[in-house]
């Protein structure tokens, strides 16, 4: 166990989750659902089952010996996360980077912190040791954090003009953005149950000779897997219906660029959540709040991308103490996490 490392992963985790939308603002010429189908291609079947395989010896023989529940399991969390991370994208241009990360990934961090211990009947255990009473205080204090930065959000909302407003999120739009936005979270949060639920296959992967960091990129590729199946059917529907199919052939565009660019979404993205699995067995039992530091840092890196890109310009000194103070909450609730791993240590 090394919990302080196993923080310091799970918040690099964070700042790549907050930072891999930008690529995406250098599309020229293609329509969201072309570049959104090779992010998804290269996000989650290329660079996964690419590092599986680099890392978990005899991969095919351990898929074929894990138990069918289990694998169905995680599908389908993945593909439960793939309907909520289709709905992101929407959520981020109604409401932009910094807010629309914060309530997004706030909603998801709270349910997929806490969900999977209620499910499997383990929560009170939680209530029986001080690295779990610590653990659950951290969470908390994360979910206070999100509120401020939600609230901060809604003072935006009623300070500034709609074209000033418009100016730094060309689409925005609080009301439409809020229900897309709790809609994306929930359903998001279906990938932090199916990666904390695969435990037959992490077990498989350290049987076959992996490393106890690498034990979780079985899990993560199952999971991965239901994601892009429901990606990638919207995609192939979308390219279908807008005839926009031929994109990928225009010559009128930098192709090459784009896919570049695409490219470079989806290893950032994925990049999250290989640190979550290399960071959890450091945790030891408290390898759970990983998730809440994850998401965490994610808000408070995304918050401080949003001041970076122009997002809170010309809002009052009170909205601006109000996100601050909530991605300070944020980075103290990350330090509580990596405590109680210490105390579970």
């Amino acid at each position: 166990m090394n919990p302080v490392l196993g923080t310091m992963i799970f918040v690099l985790g964070g700042l790549a989750g907050a930072i891999f939308t930008l690529p995406f603002k250098k599309e020229k010429g293609w329509a969201w659902e072309s570049y959104w189908m090779i992010y998804a291609i290269i996000a989650l079947v290329v660079a996964p089952v690419t590092l599986a395989f680099l890392t978990v010896p005899k991969l095919c023989s351990l898929f074929i010996a894990a138990p069918s529940k289990e694998l169905i399991y995680c599908y389908l969390c993945g593909a439960a996360w793939g309907f909520g991370g289709i709905t992101w994208g929407l959520m981020i241009r109604y409401l932009g980077v910094g807010l629309g990360l914060a309530i997004g990934c706030g909603i998801c961090s709270a349910a997929g912190t806490l969900v999977p211990k209620l499910i499997t009947g383990k929560f009170g255990e939680l209530l029986k040791t001080d690295a779990g009473m610590v653990s659950l205080a951290g969470v908390a204090i994360s979910i206070v954090g999100i509120v401020f930065v939600g609230m901060a959000g809604m003072s935006k909302e009623g300070e500034l003009p709609e074209e000033v407003k418009k100016k730094a999120v060309a689409e925005y739009n609080f009301n439409k953005g809020i229900l897309v936005a709790i809609f994306s979270g929930l359903a998001s949060a279906g990938l932090g149950f199916g990666l904390q639920g695969g435990e037959s296959l992490a077990k498989l992967a350290l049987d076959h000779g992996a490393s106890s960091a690498w034990q979780g990129m079985p899990v993560l590729v199952v999971c991965l897997l239901g994601g892009f199946t429901v990606n990638g059917i919207l995609c192939i529907v979308l390219n279908i219906k807008n005839k926009t199919g031929g994109d990928y052939f225009k010559k009128d565009v930098p192709g090459l660029s784009n896919f570049s660019w695409a490219a470079l979404a989806g290893v950032l993205w994925v990049c999250q959540f290989v640190a979550f699995k290399t960071g959890e067995p450091l945790m030891g039992k408290q390898g759970y709040v990983g998730w809440a530091v994850l998401l965490g840092s994610s808000i408070m890196f995304s918050g401080i991308l949003g001041v970076i890109l122009g997002e809170w310009k010309g809002t009052s000194t009170k909205t601006r103490v109000l996100l601050w103070l909530g991605l300070g909450i944020l980075l103290v609730s990350a330090v509580i996490a990596g405590y109680s791993g210490s105390l579970a240590g």
